[in-house]
């Protein structure tokens, strides 16, 4: 595990805004990732910033050691499965996007931790960048279907449930839109302001970035400990203490909700066993709920003890994707997915990460989360929510719009 044995502390102010901008100037490849101190189960994301300009192939994510950060695509399920994308995109996208960082920083709110030692001038140089006055973070976005057409794919998938051809499916929306300019790393960091989540991260390769405000983790590796963290179950916070009590309340005793968190903690935890020491599966907690800015979620944990000889490879195909962003069964749920979605997700629904020089690893799940191309000048999120057979067509529709809330203020400007 890399120590960290120099500590600077920075005063001057926007010290990370201004070092996200001189690493964009500097590296092709740049993340940050922030744990907003979370009072998550088994901790956020670790406050990071990574900065290389080393574009790792597919044979050396697998098989490279040392530090790697990257994503990985929705779409990689076609290497996994024999599946295929047939919708169209937006941009296009690599399934697999990672590098291997030069540049290694731990964060906390007046420091840098590094574990190389970091020249006066390169202080310097963070503190001289110049951050622009007014950045462009607008920009219009539109819904690629309309409402009704959302509520009659709804009505569709529940009858693939009637014939026994999926349990539950997470069916996804898109907004996508174009722009003259915009600022990411801007766009990032107001998008943290408006909505502090455990696992926000921005994410530079080259032209293509990734704006996230995550609350989910994909998957976390700490020495021998497997650990997934599947979300199903939202409702949107009070506007008082006693409000949101009773939204608490009205969560956890949802039949429909913990229906479906039970579904995919159950396809999680199958998961988990094939990369795992027989017997070692267990759900450390069912139904948690969890507080975050705009609303409550209901959080579950399977850990397991991983297989001596699973490499990283085999623990993604294994598991990949997560089961909160499927539904399950997982192939045929897919299929269904992809025929009644009206876009190819690609970074959308993948997952976002690091895994160390020692192998240990954690990703978030990009949900939340804008993925634009500069060059191309467009950008897309997606959002979406478990179709059960008990789900209402229209209460699932707003809850896309409640979870989608922080991105629509952050590109309108409000």
């Amino acid at each position: 595990m890399i120590k960290y044995p120099f500590s600077y502390p920075l005063t001057f102010p926007f010290w990370k805004e201004k070092l996200a901008y001189w690493a964009d100037k500097n590296f092709s490849f740049f993340a940050f990732t922030l744990g907003n101190d979370h009072q998550y189960p088994e901790g956020p994301f670790d406050s990071y910033f990574f900065g290389g300009n080393k574009e790792l192939s597919e044979k050396e994510i697998w098989s490279k050691e040392g530090f790697k950060v990257g994503i990985i695509g929705y779409d990689f399920k076609n290497q996994i499965e024999k599946l295929s994308s047939v919708n169209s995109e937006f941009f296009a996208l690599p399934e697999l996007c990672f590098f291997e960082p030069e540049m290694i920083f731990k964060l906390d709110s007046t420091r840098i931790h590094s574990s190389k030692k970091l020249s006066e001038k390169f202080f310097i140089e963070i503190e001289a960048q110049i951050i622009p006055e007014n950045p462009s973070v607008k920009c219009s976005v539109y819904p690629q279907i309309t409402r009704d057409q959302y509520l009659e794919s709804v009505k569709t998938i529940q009858n693939e449930i009637l014939e026994g051809n999926t349990y539950e499916a997470n069916f996804c929306q898109v907004y996508s839109g174009t722009f003259h300019s915009w600022d990411p790393i801007a766009a990032f960091f107001r998008l943290n302001e408006l909505s502090k989540m455990p696992f926000a991260s921005l994410f530079k390769a080259k032209d293509k970035w990734l704006v996230s405000a995550s609350p989910e983790r994909f998957l976390k590796k700490t020495g021998s400990k497997l650990i997934a963290q599947p979300i199903k179950g939202t409702i949107r916070r009070g506007a008082t203490p006693e409000e949101d009590a009773k939204n608490r309340e009205k969560l956890i005793s949802s039949e429909k909700e913990r229906a479906e968190n039970l579904m995919i903690t159950d396809l999680m935890r199958n998961d988990l066993a094939r990369v795992s020491k027989t017997g070692s599966v267990r759900v450390d907690e069912l139904f948690g709920i969890y507080p975050f800015p705009r609303v409550l979620q209901m959080i579950s944990t399977v850990s397991s003890e991983v297989s001596d000889d699973a490499s990283f490879e085999e623990i993604i195909r294994a598991t990949f994707p997560m089961g909160s962003m499927t539904g399950a069964p997982k192939i045929s749920t897919m299929k269904i997915i992809d025929r009644e979605e009206s876009f190819k997700r690609d970074w959308f629904s993948g997952a976002f990460g690091w895994i160390d020089e020692s192998g240990d690893f954690d990703f978030s799940v990009v949900i939340r989360s804008i993925i634009a191309d500069l060059k191309a000048k467009k950008l897309y999120f997606g959002v979406g929510s478990a179709i059960t057979i008990d789900a209402s067509a229209e209460l699932e529709y707003d809850e896309c719009e409640l979870k989608a809330q922080a991105l629509f203020e952050l590109l309108r400007g409000n």
